[in-house]
């Protein structure tokens, strides 16, 4: 059976041109850098972001990690949201990689307090480590983006106090195509970035740090340490030129759907979404009335060729859209939620 699959955008599988691009491919070893297919990948994203250097490795969670582990000295502390994805779904690793303390913010809608932020630097003094990095994320992992005057404050603050700044943009094209801008004018406001390939941009796996020459070579033999040197890798570099030169370019379609979903699941009495946030290709939403269990829900859905996750205890639920969800695969959906 194919199954209309909602739980994310990393479900994507790659397009018929990707699996004849990665089969075509020209490769070498990357670690002694002779693979030809991931130089044009790493070029080509720097040159798309505006950094002067890039670094190909093999997931969202690796790029954020290894830029903590190039970006801080062990036991300095990092400043970002207290709900971020560096934070809550990265299984601790900065405590075991970076050896960084993490130092949390309340967040509204993927926005810390600038004055918070400004006060949790810390200041020269025996008692406190010291503050080696600021952490933004956008598009935010709750789906909202962050605006270019946010970004650009919060640079501003750390440019004074002499700290870099990290932008996870897991999704940064999904950011960029809602706020009709380059995904450069993002990451200006930042000394690394990390996006990801496989979110929604159709490859099958890896994403992108990028930064200064300088910080991608000493990322590159900190990527080597943890074990992610690639070696035949533009077999998979590959997929991840046409996602880049292709895929960035059809995200707004994803949103539409996205829009679309909401809209249609609102039509539902026992359903709350809220249309005005959302930004992305991603729906949250709440069922405030549940007959079945969670697990129930799950089952049913699955029993109609729709796999999803299960509701919290509390009802809230999360659909993704992306290249393989159509506007009749989201009607089908809506069928299958009013018969629940």
């Amino acid at each position: 059976m194919k199954y209309i699959d909602l739980r994310s955008d990393t479900v994507t599988n790659p397009t018929d041109e990707m699996r004849q691009a990665m089969f075509l491919a020209e490769v070498g070893d990357d670690v002694y850098g002779d693979d030809p297919t991931v130089q044009k990948l790493e070029t080509l994203a720097a040159s798309m972001i505006g950094k002067e250097a890039a670094l190909f490795v093999p997931s969202g969670t690796f790029g954020n990690q290894l830029a903590l582990f190039t970006h801080c000295d062990r036991g300095t502390e990092v400043i970002l949201g207290e709900d971020c994805h560096i934070f809550e779904h990265e299984v601790g690793a900065a405590s075991i990689i970076a050896g960084v303390h993490l130092r949390t913010l309340q967040t509204t809608n993927g926005k810390m307090d600038i004055k918070r932020i400004k006060q949790s630097i810390r200041p020269d003094d025996i008692h406190y480590p010291e503050t080696s990095l600021i952490c933004l994320e956008n598009a935010y992992s709750n789906g909202s983006v962050v605006d270019l005057d946010y970004m650009n404050e919060v640079y501003s603050l750390a440019k004074d106090a002499n700290i870099p700044v990290h932008l996870d943009g897991a999704r940064l094209f999904n950011a960029a195509s809602y706020l009709k801008i380059d995904a450069k004018e993002l990451s200006q406001y930042s000394d690394s970035v990390m996006f990801c390939l496989s979110k929604g941009l159709c490859a099958p796996v890896g994403s992108i740090l990028a930064g200064s020459k300088e910080f991608i070579e000493k990322a590159k033999k900190k990527r080597k340490l943890l074990g992610g040197g690639w070696r035949q890798s533009g077999f998979l570099a590959a997929a991840g030129i046409i996602a880049l030169e292709k895929m960035t370019k059809r995200l707004h379609e994803d949103h539409e759907n996205a829009l679309y979903f909401a809209d249609r699941l609102s039509e539902i009495p026992s359903i709350k979404v809220d249309l005005s946030k959302i930004h992305i290709n991603l729906v949250f939403f709440q069922l405030t009335i549940m007959k079945r269990t969670p697990e129930e829900i799950e089952q049913i859905f699955k029993e109609n060729g729709i796999i999803i996750f299960a509701p919290d205890e509390d009802g809230m639920m999360r659909f993704a859209t992306h290249y393989w969800i159509t506007k009749n695969d989201i009607d089908k959906v809506i069928d299958v939620m009013k018969s629940i």
